[in-house]
């Protein structure tokens, strides 16, 4: 790990920048990337991006101010600059809340601020559950309970509702025979070996995924000839299909199930108001279990963190997350030296 000189402090000429950058053994053959942005001294948080496989990118680290928090971004296994690219060995739900476990000691922090959006929600979520007394607060965007029937109602549902040409289109890439089980066929070519059935197959599940997810989509519709493009293949797919087809390696409802495991730790939910993949009844059903969630709407938009007025929600419920600790903070300080008065 090589860190600036300057490391403690963000007034550096770029404060965005990485404090420190490595490549971080996590076991299994697996080496995942792992930077720390802002400053040493700051309050400790950690990014958790989303996909699963789509890896972090340089503006998540501006979610975070840096002259307030030291922050740790990630790339989870198999995602972004993480070796080897695309593993799916040894690559499950379970691994990745020990990595974060590994990452949380390394840096030396009894508790941090989690943040995560779409399936970096699912992974806040159930480290929370695993491990909520590391947790000092949560921000999710577009809570994704990591549930078939989210999937279902997303591809089956909101493709063929709202974009009835594209539901064509992502249809139209398969057997008439499989069109009845449209995801599942999808995820089983998607993981086949051979590139001739996988290549398209990524591409339309790709293309469709994020058509869904923004809420003034570019286009609507497929393009056949891309499709077949020998251009290189998004990751993304592979891994979300490897996660999805074993269900994300979890129980049936198993975040809903063991929400009373996030009692006392405060959450803010950011949700777009017209998020196909992820609307807006999850994150109340969530907050229904866990009284300490908050749930704040941005109008006019849809899922992802680039829609109007998500990407500041999310950074402003961070910089209120890190008050509400301070405040904690604070107040248990004054209780303790009262009672040491007394």
């Amino acid at each position: 790990m090589a860190p600036d000189a300057d490391a403690g402090r963000a007034n550096r000429a770029d404060p965005f920048a990485p404090l420190t950058s490595e490549q971080l053994a996590v076991g299994d053959g697996h080496e995942i990337y792992v930077e720390s942005v802002g400053r040493t001294d700051g309050i400790p948080a950690v990014y958790l991006h989303g996909g699963p496989g789509s890896g972090c990118q340089p503006d998540h680290r501006r979610l975070f101010d840096p002259e307030r928090f030291h922050a740790i971004l990630f790339d989870q296994r198999g995602a972004g600059r993480s070796h080897p690219k695309g593993g799916r060995e040894h690559n499950t739900l379970p691994h990745l809340i020990a990595d974060l476990e590994m990452i949380r000691t390394k840096f030396g922090f009894e508790r941090w601020i989690v943040a995560g959006g779409s399936w970096g929600a699912t992974l806040a979520l159930a480290y929370a559950e695993t491990h909520p007394q590391r947790v000092s607060g949560l921000v999710l965007r577009a809570t994704f309970l990591g549930m078939r029937s989210e999937i279902e109602t997303a591809f089956n549902g909101a493709l063929p509702r709202f974009f009835p040409g594209l539901s064509e289109d992502f249809l139209g890439q398969l057997p008439a025979e499989e069109r009845d089980r449209p995801l599942e066929a999808y995820w089983r070519r998607i993981l086949d070996a051979d590139p001739a059935v996988h290549g398209p197959a990524a591409r339309a599940w790709h293309d469709t995924e994020r058509i869904l997810s923004e809420h003034t989509p570019g286009r609507t519709r497929l393009d056949p000839e891309s499709l077949k493009s020998n251009s290189a293949l998004p990751g993304s797919p592979f891994m979300e299909a490897h996660y999805f087809a074993n269900d994300c390696f979890m129980k049936p409802n198993q975040l809903l199930d063991e929400a009373a495991r996030l009692k006392d730790i405060p959450g803010i939910i950011v949700q777009g108001r017209f998020d196909l993949l992820c609307p807006p009844s999850t994150s109340h059903a969530l907050a229904a279990r866990w009284s300490d969630a908050d749930i704040r709407i941005v109008e006019d938009a849809g899922h992802s963190l680039y829609d109007p007025g998500v990407r500041n929600a999310v950074m402003k419920a961070i910089a209120d997350m890190a008050s509400k600790n301070m405040a904690s903070k604070n107040m248990a300080s004054k209780d303790m030296a009262s009672k040491v008065t007394r």
